[in-house]
């Protein structure tokens, strides 16, 4: 029998301490930190959806990343490596399927050398133990059918079911009286002397304060209480394989190439998933829509081409782009892809998986923001962006976010 469900949506309250904007898995942890450290607290998490985590958070690879590839002293690197630790112990506490199943990092060519020195020099800066430089027969020892001139190995990187971890985390907030009030997108908000007013289709409520981790919508609720329309959110479409049932054998943890460093994405890779599947992908295409649910939406699409940094981000780009919608569009170019790493694999050994957006936020002068972002308004936090590893953090961010709280609101007792 699989994991109980997270509760049914409840109706969201009228008036409340604190409101959580998005019931992703960075929200649903926030509400939860929030509730642990304030329980006298009325919480409430307003999610757009019937249910929470059904955007970003569901639709990724599973993956806990150690923190190798983040710039040592980001917040996203202290974040990630805290992140990881604390979601191992959340998942053996509440019984949530994981595994620690380790990583690759493959250089398949000499000009990428440099590179895989720079991530052994950040996994070092950033602490993490075990990582080790690995030869193409110690890259064989641990994965039999790849291949590569050299590698880096990292133990500490695992696999799970984020939608497994949000369900628990919405489980918490109720169990701590909470609420989380599906069908309740927040399409304007109104700061007041003493609180912040939070419409949506169920109504209207009054909180104290309001914290926005609101995903691909994160920039439109940050510019209607106030903030600078600078970064906003540029969605990118990843697709993902599978690999057939037959064919699992081909990979036996994760499997990643060597990235390059002035993009936020990690390339095509192959990951052996909690349950056992192995994901090929995922592609990183501008997207026409904010949802993975839908292939276009024309505000979205407008507010992506108007954006001044989204012209910049693609002449800069313009070569990866045409190498993405390649891949979106030729299953086997995508394969292709990933066989520069595991050579047996070919097109008909894999079949469609599913789809997810990227959240992504781009700077008005064309730059692909890497770092967690997070501001102010009155009243307000604001998410402004939060790429993986968000989902492996989500806990750390959590505690982040709460301490940032304290400091800025107006709490009482």
């Amino acid at each position: 029998m699989g994991p109980p469900h997270a509760p049914t949506p409840e109706p969201p309250p009228e008036v409340c301490d604190l409101a959580v904007v998005g019931g992703g898995i960075l929200g649903l942890a926030l509400a939860r930190e929030l509730l642990s450290r304030r329980p006298a607290w009325r919480v409430c998490v307003l999610e757009r959806e019937q249910e929470p985590a059904t955007h970003q958070s569901s639709r990724n690879s599973g993956v806990i990343h150690a923190g190798i590839y983040y710039a040592p002293g980001s917040l996203k690197a202290r974040l990630c490596v805290q992140g990881a630790r604390e979601m191992y112990e959340y998942c053996e506490r509440r019984a949530i399927p994981v595994r620690r199943c380790g990583k690759v990092i493959l250089a398949t060519e000499r000009s990428e050398l440099g590179r895989l020195d720079e991530l052994e020099r950040r996994a070092r800066a950033n602490g993490l133990d075990g990582v080790r430089r690995l030869d193409a027969a110690g890259v064989r020892e641990i994965e039999p059918h790849a291949r590569a001139i050299a590698g880096l190995h990292s133990p500490g990187t695992g696999v799970v079911d984020f939608k497994r971890v949000a369900e628990s985390l919405a489980r918490d907030v109720a169990a701590a009286g909470g609420v989380v009030a599906g069908g309740c997108e927040v399409t304007g908000s109104e700061t007041r002397a003493r609180t912040i007013r939070l419409s949506h289709p169920r109504g209207v409520t009054e909180a104290t304060n309001a914290v926005f981790c609101a995903g691909a919508w994160a920039d439109r609720l940050a510019v209607d209480a106030g903030a600078s329309p600078d970064p906003r959110i540029v969605p990118f479409r990843g697709a993902y394989l599978r690999l057939r049932p037959q064919r699992r054998g081909l990979v036996r943890s994760l499997i990643y190439p060597v990235p390059d460093p002035a993009l936020p994405f990690l390339g095509v890779h192959l990951t052996r998933s909690v349950d056992g599947d192995v994901l090929v992908g995922p592609t990183a295409l501008v997207a026409g829509a904010r949802s993975a649910h839908e292939l276009i939406r024309a505000r979205d699409a407008l507010e992506t081409i108007t954006w001044p940094g989204s012209w910049r981000m693609m002449a800069r780009w313009w070569r990866v782009g045409a190498l993405e919608a390649r891949h979106s569009a030729l299953r086997g170019s995508f394969v292709r892809a990933a066989a520069r790493y595991v050579p047996e694999l070919e097109a008909e050994d894999v079949e469609p998986a599913f789809t997810g957006v990227r959240a992504q936020a781009l700077g008005r002068d064309g730059r692909l923001i890497d770092d967690f972002v997070f501001s102010r308004t009155a009243r307000a936090l604001h998410v402004r962006n939060a790429p993986s590893p968000a989902a492996t953090a989500s806990l750390a961010i959590a505690r982040h976010l709460a301490d940032q709280a304290e400091r800025s609101f107006d709490l009482g007792s």
